[in-house]
């Protein structure tokens, strides 16, 4: 074990990253299993944010931080519904404790991507974001509203950690298109549609039964019905428009990464459509709805893998010398 000097505390007390970045490099794969780590900790808070929902738990703490004005953590008296809901506040130490990772990992490669590094940091302010939006959304009775906008924000953190995943899998040189500019502006309306869809889901959501709380809990103004017809209608089109995106690189003969990628979206389209319209038809089970928010996180990420499959960032950075196992320490 090395031997840590006054200085080497202060060092660390100062800027504990560069501190362990000076003395510990990861291999490439670490970082990769990082971001991957960090992505598949969004999805799961996302799908538990849902078993709240789903369990009639929104209010199983009733306030926030606090669960009770007396307890910060659930009681006994609380029942079932308390353990939910404060178990998924729990997890959101976990997500922090897996993007802290994938920010360490990121900064401590050598040598250092200021890129990679960001998108983890932003990862982390968009997660302190949703945790205060997530108490907002308690504080005002589970407001639809404030329901809708903390799903969006977890879409939009499942957009960057993809992102940042993606960026571990790839150089630093500028972004080279593998694809024409008509094929690109394709791929930006099937990005649009899938925001809209997404967003749309939302106020179908908003408007149904499973409003998270067996108390008198507040509707959006919106016919059920219509907004879930609505819902459909958008999701045939970002299937056409993924279906029409895999002829075109067929015809043009585009990368197997891009046309691989829009594959796998149309199988997962059709998979969560298929649920979509059992759920519709069987009055919206629960564990069908479950999986049909777990499937929206897919189709999101398969969305963003595919805009991201459009183009290529080649290794312009020197290789790091080989290493024994998973870290090093430092020479000074």
């Amino acid at each position: 074990m090395p031997k840590v000097t006054r200085a080497d505390a202060v060092s660390a007390v100062r800027n504990p990253l560069a501190f362990i970045a000076e003395r510990w490099t990861p291999t490439q794969r670490t970082v990769q299993r990082a971001a991957l780590i960090s992505l598949a900790m969004t999805v799961c808070i996302v799908v538990t944010g849902g078993a709240v929902r789903l369990t009639g738990s929104g209010l199983g703490c009733p306030t926030w931080p606090k669960c009770t004005d007396q307890s910060l953590t659930a009681t006994s008296e609380m029942g079932f519904h308390g353990v939910i809901e404060f178990g998924n506040r729990m997890l959101t130490y976990v997500l922090c404790a897996a993007v802290g990772w994938a920010i360490i990992a990121a900064r401590s490669q050598k040598p250092m991507r200021r890129g990679v590094t960001r998108l983890g940091w932003l990862q982390f302010w968009l997660v302190m974001g949703n945790a205060v939006l997530g108490g907002i959304v308690v504080l005002v009775g589970l407001n639809p509203y404030t329901v809708a906008a903390h799903f969006l924000l977890s879409t939009a953190l499942i957009a960057v950690a993809v992102t940042m995943w993606q960026r571990t899998r790839e150089g630093d040189e500028e972004p080279r298109p593998l694809v024409g500019k008509a094929v690109a502006q394709l791929v930006w309306f099937l990005v649009g549609a899938s925001v809209l869809l997404i967003a749309v889901g939302t106020v179908v959501t908003g408007s149904g039964p499973h409003a998270g709380d067996s108390s008198e809990v507040p509707r959006m103004g919106f016919d059920w019905e219509t907004v879930s017809k609505a819902h459909a209608v958008l999701a045939w089109i970002v299937v056409t428009l993924t279906f029409a995106l895999w002829f075109v690189l067929k015809a043009v003969d585009a990368p197997k990464g891009p046309l691989h990628r829009t594959r796998a979206l149309f199988l997962i389209l059709l998979g969560q459509g298929a649920i979509g319209y059992v759920q519709y038809f069987t009055d919206l089970p629960e564990i069908l709805v479950g999986l049909h928010m777990f499937g929206s996180c897919l189709v999101w990420i398969g969305v963003m893998r595919v805009l991201l499959a459009m183009r290529e960032r080649p290794d312009g950075t020197a290789e790091v010398p080989s290493q024994s196992g998973d870290s090093q320490l430092s020479a000074v």
